[in-house]
Parts: structure tokens; C-alpha cells; sequence
């Protein structure tokens, strides 16, 4: 297949399909044109007014992605905050839909998870199976603190049993 040279009015015809249909980000237009062989210039007018018809909104995409990645991957802020540095995301856009989040609905997510993984996780000592735990959670993307206090609950409640 021969590849053929898209112009500036194809990749904006193009990108407004793909955007009206589902959230992309700005940098994931531009790494489309990129493919597609536009010029820097070209690249940055189509990204300019596919910003002014609303068909790109950089917070508006990271406030989605925050929630889906929480809610459907059970991801934590760390690998959330990776994934949306990939997606071309202005490292400030997504700390501020990242910070948007409450500590607790990451606790709400990551306190069943860990228990599940407890009772599969083997090792010689509570230490080793708690450093596995913990490991695997990391993994997961949550924070070391959101971790131990989700440990640490767990452990108080089988002490209250």
C-alpha cells in the first residue's frame, strides 16, 4: 500500500471524527499527524482548532481518564499519572485532575483489593508476605502511604476479631 500524503483539512476531518466519538488528548492528535506526515506547523493549526471547537480539551481528558483508570483499572495515582505523561498531557493539567481525587476513594478501592491479594500471597514470614503485598500494590500504582494504611487497617481489624 502506497502511503499517501494527508493534508491539513483531511487530518482535521479526520481527528474530528475520532474526537467527537471518544476523549483524546492533544499530544495523542499530534503523534496521529506525526503518522500521518503533517509539518510541525500544520500539526499545531489543526490542534489549535480542533482546542477552539471543543473537540480536544487537555483537563476535560485527564478528569475522564482519572475516573475511568480508578474506577475500571483500580489504578493508583502514580501509574495514572505515567499513563496521562504518555498521552502528551501537561504534566500541571494532570496533577490537578489527579489532586481532584480524595485519598478515600482511593482507599475504597485499594482496601478490597489488598485483602484479596493477602490470601493468595505465600511467603516464610507475615514480613515477606506483607513486603509482597506491598510490592504488588505498588505495581498498581498506589502511594506507599495509601498502602500501609490500608495494611495497617486490615491488621486492625483481624486484631478485632
Amino acid at each position: 500500500m502506497i502511503n499517501r500524503i494527508i493534508t491539513e483539512e483531511e487530518a482535521l476531518k479526520r481527528l474530528s471524527s475520532l474526537c467527537a466519538k471518544s476523549e483524546h488528548s492533544s499530544g495523542e492528535a499530534n503523534e496521529k499527524m506525526i503518522r500521518w506526515g503533517l509539518s510541525p506547523q500544520s500539526r499545531s493549526k489543526v490542534i489549535a482548532k480542533l482546542i477552539d471547537a471543543k473537540f480536544i480539551d487537555d483537563s476535560r481528558f485527564a478528569r475522564f481518564f482519572v475516573h475511568d483508570k480508578i474506577q475500571f483499572n483500580h489504578w493508583g495515582r502514580r501509574k495514572i499519572e505515567i499513563a496521562l505523561r504518555q498521552k502528551g498531557v501537561d504534566p500541571d493539567t494532570a496533577s490537578e485532575a489527579l489532586d481532584a481525587v480524595d485519598d478515600d476513594e482511593y482507599l475504597s478501592i485499594l482496601r478490597p483489593m489488598i485483602k484479596a491479594k493477602e490470601k493468595t500471597v505465600t511467603g516464610a514470614s507475615d514480613y515477606e508476605r506483607a513486603m509482597k503485598t506491598i510490592k504488588w500494590a505498588m505495581g498498581r500504582g498506589f502511594t506507599i502511604d495509601l498502602i500501609r494504611k490500608c495494611i495497617d487497617d486490615i491488621a486492625a481489624d483481624y486484631d478485632d476479631e
